[in-house]
């Protein structure tokens, strides 16, 4: 028996927001969507082109409030071929929420509060 992983997933508040997000601070676009036909909820996958991992926004028509993160304790990790232009770039974007400069990495949060790791490419 084999598995694959095929994407992860992040409700949204605002759709249009959280898409321009991703695509501003990390070049991922939308490859796929499903729209129910009811339009209660909206499924909008991005793609970083190179693999075939995709990171699936919902969107709920019925939701208002944000969603309860937790301790937040979860986040998706993003290897970038030039650390130093990422990094400038999201300090820019101003959505820089932890460094960690021993290790050599850093957090960035998404409208939503969730958080990306940002690493350089080993």
């Amino acid at each position: 028996m084999k598995f694959n992983l095929t994407h992860n997933n992040f409700n949204v508040l605002d759709l249009e927001k959280s898409m321009k997000f991703y695509e501003e601070a990390l070049g991922l676009k939308e490859v796929r969507r499903y729209e129910a036909e009811d339009k209660s909820f909206i499924l909008v996958y991005l793609g970083d082109g190179q693999t075939s991992h995709t990171l699936e926004l919902t969107w709920l028509r019925d939701r208002k409030e944000p969603y309860n993160l937790g301790e937040n304790e979860f986040h998706l990790a993003f290897e970038t071929d030039d650390f130093e232009k990422a990094y400038n770039h999201h300090k820019e974007m101003g959505c820089i929420c932890y460094e960690n400069k021993d290790m050599g990495i850093y957090f960035i949060s998404d409208p939503d509060g969730y958080w990306l790791e940002v690493l350089p490419k080993k």
